[in-house]
């Protein structure tokens, strides 16, 4: 049976702030998201935009945030990005030195009612945040490591997102699994069957002679 598939485009290729803003404006009504990579040269080498441009993309746009925060202490900076009008919020586990105020951000996200989202790493197992997973609206895999736009996918990610939709079907939950990294229209099918439900894509989509065509082809892998 097919299944609703949604293209999260990432402003991860793009350097220049007002480039970021067209392609915002471009991309509303044909991808589902704007992934916005948000990295603060701590967690990751790359440092990117902050919460700021978030907001002055939401004030001129009308494509749906989705915000991934790759920052060292983002339990600090959630509030911006909500203010700033995120829908999806994304931190990632292991930024969490206290595992315990995961719980935290997810409940302050929820309450916002922003969808609270957790990313891991290529190395990091499901087993880790099997904890958490039964609150989680988005669950963000990593099929490269995260900091680099270009990289190649790691097909082992196929295994992991497998794991959590089996996990999501023996115990009816109800989050969506999301993939980034070197996604492309020759492994989209293999990661929509595997049970990915939104593929985050940047370079595929971003360098295509026809973008709106390459969404297109990602949307109809399946």
């Amino acid at each position: 049976m097919k299944r609703n598939v949604y293209v999260s485009v990432s402003t991860d290729p793009i350097e220049e702030y007002q480039e970021i803003l067209e392609y915002a404006k471009k991309m509303q009504g044909n991808a589902d998201f704007l992934h916005c990579d948000v990295m603060d040269g701590k967690f990751v080498g790359n440092t990117t935009y902050d919460a700021q441009l978030v907001y002055n993309i939401n004030q001129n746009s009308l494509i749906a945030l989705d915000v991934h925060l790759m920052v060292r202490e983002p339990a600090k900076q959630i509030e911006d990005y909500i203010k700033a009008g995120a829908n999806i919020i994304t931190v990632h586990y292991e930024a969490f030195e206290d595992k315990n105020k995961i719980v935290d951000v997810i409940k302050k996200l929820k309450a916002n009612n922003v969808l609270a989202g957790l990313s891991i790493k290529p190395e990091t197992p499901i087993k880790d945040i099997k904890m958490y997973i039964h609150e989680l609206d988005v669950i963000l895999v990593m099929s490269v490591e995260p900091g680099e736009s270009g990289q190649k996918f790691m097909p082992e990610s196929l295994d992991k997102i497998r794991q959590l939709d089996l996990l999501r079907r023996e115990n009816n939950y109800n989050y969506k699994i999301e993939v980034d990294g070197g996604v492309n229209d020759t492994n989209s099918k293999f990661l929509i069957e595997s049970g990915v439900d939104i593929l985050v894509s940047g370079s595929y989509v971003y360098k295509s002679p026809n973008q709106l065509k390459a969404i297109e082809n990602l949307k109809n892998s399946n």
